[in-house]
């Protein structure tokens, strides 16, 4: 069992699978429902400070090389522009809307990494993805169990 959690964990930190594959791993593991969203919920949040300090870490050290620097500024803007037009409408809202929505590519590591793109304030931030990865546990464990339907 306690290899079944560390890769639920493990899941939820993982890019693209994060807790939206995570959770119908933990409960086709046999993890009861409410473990499997906390440890999903955990496993998802836990790579978010890092990714939002660490990027921005990189990003200055990349300003040394100007041209490096510029193709990935133009690069990440430009893949933050839907989510930039969302924050400035919705403010910390989107951010957290944009997060929560359970689809591929809309979760907290793209969050994260919009948001650093995007120079938004650190705590705004984390807690705006932390709300969304909550609604998006809440979505996924209740499809995951027949509770919620989407179509």
């Amino acid at each position: 069992m306690e290899h079944s959690i560390f890769m639920v964990i493990i899941a939820a930190m993982t890019p693209v699978v994060e807790l939206r594959g995570a959770i119908p791993l933990g409960l086709a593991l046999g993890i009861p429902p409410a473990e499997v969203f906390l440890l999903s919920l955990i496993g998802n949040i836990l790579p978010i400070p890092f990714i939002l300090l660490g990027i921005r870490c990189l990003l200055n050290e990349i300003k040394k090389i100007p041209r490096l620097h510029n193709w990935i500024d133009r690069k990440g803007k430009k893949g933050a522009g839907l989510l930039n037009e969302k924050i400035r409408r919705w403010g910390w809202l989107g951010l957290m809307i944009f997060v929560a929505i359970p689809l591929p590519g809309t979760g907290a590591w793209t969050g994260a990494l919009a948001a650093s793109f995007l120079s938004l304030k650190f705590w705004p931030s984390f807690l705006a993805i932390v709300g969304g990865v909550l609604i998006a546990g809440l979505l996924v464990t209740g499809a995951s169990l027949g509770v919620i339907s989407f179509f």
